[in-house]
């Protein structure tokens, strides 16, 4: 009696396991948003991802989808760059507020002023929030080249924010950074190579403005991820210690050491191992000391960027990860940086940091909608094989039909040999198109059958391991991966993708995505995970009536400035909205992405142009009777209308 009650309780269980209905957190787990948000974005009761911001000490949440349809309702069709200003603003905030709880909390007598390397994302409106949010700490700008300091010498609000000027510098470059120095604002100008310091000195004499100098320093330390080029001897920028001695000696010499006020160095844009983070920042703080020593005034240590995003929200020190947070980093930088200092009795400098990637990563959402799909699901086969069909099509039906527990790898290598039998007959045209066809589907039910049956195996063969994921549906979304996500296809960067909607509807179906362009590169995947990264995503079934968005998050950082013109498809529209303390929120600013006149222009095409040639054609079509006089008038309009469209595809 006993071994029956627990044999019903053990099948009830069962039951329920399989019959579980699938649930918002079942979700949350398999797209690990709570893990790579960082508690900016989550999913709500209806299934869809909210955008969290603290709205007058509380939090606030509004659900994408409300946004899609407040831009729907504004005639702004997929695909769309979608920023929330809340999310720079407090990215920014926990930042600098941070590294003052840090300095507070290990008696730091030094401040820590940020600034924002331009280069990561020059969109005006981003530089204008960038200034804006960032005032009250006195964040500044980072520039890299005469375009960059044009834009922070006039955006720059306060004479305390700081500009940091890298990268080659022409006399006219030094010529506005120090007049500006001259109207009372930080400008510093960190020598890269020793060959900038004399034009520097020069620019400086004729002037009669005493320069601000930094000098960037090459690490013996070394950063892993994609950037950790950008350190270590071999590093393209910055000075070896013999290099640093001698421009030492010849400042010196000219009676400017007083000039030197910054020490610099940069690992790399996303560092995902804080103990590389912490050796670099000690070997700066020795080179610092020493400068100090030499004579050198000092007051400011530039530790660079490399603040990582957690791109699949592992905490580890994968590429695309970090096994730290935002108070661990400050804490550790601030403590190295002060047990250095308080050893060699030198008063603390300001800390510098060029934190680009992790300020802005976070507010800006690609969003587009899936126009089509693939399906890896075989088509109808017959019950039985045709009677005047091939032997290897008999095979592969006997194959199907004896497929169990026990035989998949035999069933696997018999169906793959058959398969391939059927392709090259084909070829010398002893298999008609049909038969190809039949062979192809049954050969892919048979594989869809194994795939099934593996998930009951204990132990799977190491031949079939990938199996599953090769059987993946093609999601076609209205989307460039050249323009909006080029990293993806430049250096494999991994960004969260998932639906925004219907996720309290389990998502049966494993995908790729690709894009409108007509590139075989033009794809993703590869996607976040916890433990690895996966070669496929869960989606749900596309339904008749209905369009399925997904979003792309964290594509705040290069994306845009990076992003080219692949088979002419120009920049997305670009909406930023406020949520407000209630709930509600604002369309702060729209910009409409690139007409196809637009980008046509980009490449030289002149659009009236090309409506005079296409005219002439229509014309001479006219005079040939090929079309009628209102023809000519309804293939021009269609012309006309196509060159003022959105170069995306519209419904």
């Amino acid at each position: 009696m006993i071994y029956t009650v627990a044999a019903i309780l053990y099948s009830l269980r069962t039951m329920q396991k399989i019959h579980r209905q699938w649930t918002i957190k079942d979700s949350a787990n398999t797209y690990g948003i709570k893990e790579w948000g960082a508690g900016y974005f989550d999913l709500s009761e209806a299934g869809e991802v909210v955008a969290r911001v603290t709205g007058d000490g509380a939090p606030v949440e509004v659900s994408l989808m409300e946004i899609i349809d407040g831009l729907d309702a504004r005639g702004l069709s997929m695909p769309v760059l979608l920023r929330i200003e809340n999310l720079l603003d407090q990215q920014l905030t926990r930042l600098n507020e941070s590294f003052r709880a840090s300095i507070a909390g290990t008696g730091y007598a030094g401040r820590y002023q940020g600034v924002f390397p331009i280069k990561v994302n020059q969109q005006a409106q981003v530089i204008d929030e960038m200034i804006r949010f960032g005032e009250r700490y006195d964040h500044g700008l980072e520039a890299g080249s005469k375009a960059e300091l044009l834009i922070a010498l006039a955006k720059i609000r306060s004479a305390q924010s700081l500009i940091v000027c890298n990268g080659y510098k022409d006399p006219e470059f030094i010529d506005l950074g120090l007049q500006t120095i001259r109207m009372g604002y930080n400008v510093f100008f960190v020598i890269e190579t020793p060959t900038e310091l004399p034009t520097i000195l020069e620019r400086s004499r004729t002037l009669g403005i005493k320069p601000l100098i930094g000098i960037r320093l090459k690490l013996g330390s070394r950063a892993g991820g994609h950037w950790q080029e950008s350190g270590g001897d071999n590093s393209i920028f910055g000075l070896t210690t013999g290099q640093l001695v001698d421009v030492v000696d010849t400042l010196r010499a000219e009676n400017m050491l007083d000039s030197v006020r910054l020490l610099h160095y940069h690992l790399g844009s996303q560092i995902p191992n804080i103990r590389d983070i912490r050796t670099a920042v000690r070997e700066t703080a020795r080179f610092y000391a020493d400068l100090v020593a030499e004579g050198a005034p000092m007051g400011y240590l530039d530790i660079g960027g490399g603040l990582a995003v957690d791109y699949d929200g592992s905490q580890t020190n994968f590429v695309h990860s970090k096994n730290y947070n935002l108070d661990e980093y400050t804490w550790d930088v601030v403590e190295v940086l002060k047990t250095v200092f308080d050893e060699k009795e030198i008063p603390h400098p300001t800390i510098i940091t060029e934190s680009g990637r992790a300020t802005v990563a976070y507010s800006s959402i690609l969003l587009f909608n899936i126009l089509d799909v693939t399906q890896s699901r075989p088509g109808p086969i017959p019950d039985d094989p045709p009677d005047d069909g091939p032997e290897a099509i008999r095979n592969l039906y006997e194959v199907r039909r004896t497929m169990s527990l026990r035989n998949l790898q035999e069933c696997y290598n018999d169906a793959v040999y058959y398969r391939e039998e059927i392709r090259e007959d084909f070829q010398y045209g002893h298999v008609t198109l049909r038969q190809r066809a039949l062979a192809d589907n049954l050969f892919l039910d048979i594989v869809t059958g194994i795939s099934r049956l593996l998930k009951k195996v204990k132990r799977v063969p190491r031949e079939l391991e990938d199996l599953a994921e090769s059987l993946y549906d093609i999601y076609y979304g209205n989307f460039s991966v050249f323009q909006s996500l080029p990293d993806v296809w430049a250096i494999d960067q991994i960004f969260p993708v998932m639906p925004i909607h219907r996720l309290s509807e389990e998502p049966r179906r494993q995908a790729i995505l690709a894009d409108i362009t007509c590139d075989s590169d033009g794809k993703i995947d590869t996607f976040a995970d916890l433990h690895d990264v996966r070669k496929t995503i869960p989606l749900h079934e596309l339904q008749d009536d209905r369009e399925y968005y997904l979003g792309i998050f964290l594509v705040g950082a290069y994306q845009e400035t990076l992003g080219d013109l692949h088979n002419l498809l120009g920049d997305t529209h670009v909406v930023s909205v406020r949520i407000n303390a209630d709930g509600s929120f604002d369309f702060v600013r729209e910009i409409e992405g690139d007409s196809i006149a637009d980008v046509l222009s980009y490449v030289e095409y002149q659009p009236k142009d090309l409506v005079e040639l296409f005219r002439q054609k229509a014309e001479t079509a006219v005079r040939a009777g090929t079309i009628t006089p209102q023809q000519r008038r309804t293939v021009m309009n269609a012309y006309e209308e196509s060159m003022r469209g959105y170069t995306y595809f519209e419904r």
